[in-house]
């Protein structure tokens, strides 16, 4: 099981390849809250995309999020480093993302 510290991490990298990436592609209209709770620690971070970019990333959980991820510590670190596709994720349901339809469909082109 990865560490609170290592699912900062991880979230953390995964800001900064969104905002490498942001330059790179077209401007994905997507201004969202977003929290991510990691179910087998017991702990959540929150942040918000902003034009395909992750902001404000802070501890703690937002219930208010338009978009809700529930992942487990270990599928997170895996997730970010390329080592677990979404989709599959997703659909094996070791990933669960709360969102609006056509905020899923922004969100696929960002991961």
């Amino acid at each position: 099981m990865a560490s609170v510290d290592e699912c900062r991490q991880a979230l953390q990298d995964l800001a900064t390849r969104l905002d490498r990436n942001a330059e790179a592609q077209e401007r994905i209209d997507l201004d969202r809250t977003l929290a991510c709770r990691i179910t087998d620690l017991g702990t959540a971070f929150h942040g918000r995309l902003e034009g395909g970019r992750l902001v404000d990333l802070a501890d703690g959980d937002d219930p208010k999020a338009k978009i809700a991820l529930s992942i487990g510590s270990d599928d997170l670190v895996a997730l970010v480093h390329g080592r677990l596709d979404v989709m599959s994720a997703v659909a094996s349901r070791r990933v669960s993302i709360k969102a609006n339809p056509f905020d899923l469909m922004k969100l696929r082109k960002l991961l």
